[in-house]
């Protein structure tokens, strides 16, 4: 075997173990079921509306603070 065709080999040895690795690690993996999945995403979008709404009345403050200064 040429030095060649051991240098073509050898960058692929490591891909074969990474995915082996990922295969791995999905395996682990516990996937949440319906409802679970459910009310965990109705509470991140609760939780997104609060604070968009928090951040747009600290803005409107803000914008008001700022307009009562420059005046």
């Amino acid at each position: 075997m040429s030095n060649e065709e051991k240098a073509s080999r050898t960058p692929r040895a490591p891909k074969v173990k990474f995915f082996a690795g990922v295969k791995a690690e999905f395996q682990k993996i516990i996937w949440p079921d319906k409802n679970t999945l459910l009310k965990q995403s109705v509470a991140v979008v609760i939780a997104s509306i609060v604070m968009g709404v928090i951040i747009a009345c600290i803005d409107i403050i803000a914008q008001y603070g700022v307009n009562f200064l420059t005046k």
